[in-house]
């Protein structure tokens, strides 16, 4: 019961954060140098042209009236249209969030079945072997670039070794699944079309693996310090004197304590991937809102920033929520009020 008014007050929250990015997005779009009319209408466009573009947008109007406007339009279910593309931009996120979804989904499953495995085994080998080989390598994969890992992995596995494609969801003669979440590999498992399946997840493997190097290395050390935290505690020592097996130790007690920081640590890196999936999603050439953002600031198109910028300001709120009730069900002492 006290979750559920926790959960309703922290949903309620999300409304004053929202209009806190709609307005930062809003007016820093407006005020960039250029003319995104002018790109918009082209080169040879004549003056009366882009002023009716202009009056059809209502970018005519003072900067207060098209921001009030657009909080009605959108409380209206109506996100606007794309200033180049004249599509109407909850279509367009429609089609591009579920490949940023499925593309963060699954380097946060890479980074999670990797780096929690990585930092217990780096912690209970303290100062060995192990600890070592595992503390540079996630050094290593935090300190690259992510586009430069990108390209080198493109070259090795796409071209060299020829095992992954090096770009897109699907290949340019595959045919995508019937849309039910957008979600190619979801979709096809779906549909019980194991080909398409099986195609789709060769394309995801390089890009997911790429975005989830970063994320790979802080589970990894949060994992270790927090293991690291709960295995000098006393209560161990004691477990460890009256004869407890070591194993059970690490993964009845240890692991439960250990898992809340990192549960909070999954839960940001997973906001943090979505919203940072630009550079790979540029590079793979896959179809997500990255490079629908990258594409859209290029050309000044407003209406799509802001609906991106909204879109990951929901998910950023929800994952948060989503972590803080695991985080209540792995540790009973926290209590929602």
């Amino acid at each position: 019961m006290l979750f559920r008014y926790y959960f309703l007050r922290r949903l309620i929250l999300i409304i004053p954060l929202l209009i806190g990015l709609s307005l930062l997005t809003f007016f820093i779009a407006r005020v960039l140098p250029g003319d995104p009319v002018g790109l918009a209408a082209g080169p040879q466009a004549t003056t009366e042209i882009k002023d009716a573009l202009r009056r059809e947008f209502g970018l005519d109007q003072p900067l207060p009236l098209q921001y009030v406007n657009y909080v009605l339009d959108l409380l209206r279910g109506d996100w606007g249209q794309s200033l180049y593309s004249r599509h109407d931009v909850s279509a367009d996120i429609a089609v591009y969030f579920p490949a940023t979804l499925e593309l963060t989904i699954a380097a946060i499953i890479i980074a999670t079945l990797l780096g929690v495995p990585a930092g217990m085994i780096s912690a209970i080998y303290r100062g060995k072997l192990p600890d070592h080989i595992t503390r540079v390598l996630a050094l290593f994969f935090v300190s690259f670039p992510a586009f430069w890992l990108a390209m080198i992995f493109q070259l090795i596995f796409g071209l060299d070794l020829n095992w992954f494609p090096i770009g897109r969801r699907l290949n340019a003669l595959a045919t995508p699944p019937e849309a039910i979440t957008g979600m190619y590999t979801l979709d096809s498992l779906l549909r019980l079309d194991f080909a398409t399946f099986g195609l789709s997840i060769q394309h995801l493997v390089l890009p997911a693996l790429v975005l989830s190097f970063g994320s790979l290395a802080s589970i990894t050390r949060i994992t270790r310090a927090s293991m690291l935290e709960a295995l000098d505690k006393d209560s161990v020592r004691m477990e460890r004197a009256i004869g407890i097996p070591y194993r059970i130790i690490v993964t009845k007690y240890v692991l439960r304590s250990a898992l809340i920081a990192t549960v909070t640590i999954i839960s940001l890196e997973f906001g943090w991937l979505m919203a940072g999936a630009v550079l790979v999603e540029t590079i793979f050439d896959w179809p997500g809102m990255g490079l629908y953002a990258v594409e859209s600031s290029l050309r000044l198109d407003f209406q799509p920033i802001m609906g991106i910028t909204i879109v990951y300001g929901i998910v950023f709120s929800l994952i948060n929520i989503l972590a803080d009730f695991i985080v209540g069900v792995l540790d009973p002492r926290i209590r929602y009020g």
